[in-house]
């Protein structure tokens, strides 16, 4: 029983600190400066931006000023890939073809030679 109650009060609780969590994400996090402790709430806010993910979003912001030439040597790189990408689709799509068209001149050849009528290969209705 004891345990029983350790379980709901636990989901109970992290269900209550999620709900916390959207709400600081939608209002903001606040953290509350007492008697000079200004280091303890620097501790405090680092961890909850932390657990927010706020910390991420900031770090994957660009801040800094990207020159004209790595600019361009991104916009190359990322057109390689799209190229390569592409040209691998287009190779599948091929392969994919040709199994089908040899799939199907397979079974037309079988037609054509009766092999489907004297192994009895087509269903039956008996």
């Amino acid at each position: 029983m004891n345990s029983l109650a350790r379980n709901i009060s636990c989901s109970i609780r992290s269900s209550i600190h999620t709900n916390c969590l959207q709400y600081q994400q939608w209002r903001g996090i606040r953290v509350k400066v007492l008697k000079g402790g200004l280091e303890r709430a620097l501790t405090v806010l680092q961890r909850k931006m932390q657990s927010s993910g706020i910390e991420r979003l900031i770090k994957r912001e660009q801040i800094h000023h990207i020159k004209n030439s790595e600019k361009r040597v991104l916009a190359r790189k990322t057109l390689e890939r799209k190229i390569r990408s592409q040209d691998l689709a287009r190779k599948l799509k091929d392969i994919l073809i040709k199994k089908v068209r040899l799939h199907a001149r397979k079974d037309e050849h079988d037609e054509n030679l009766g092999l489907k009528s004297y192994f009895n290969l087509t269903p039956s209705l008996n």
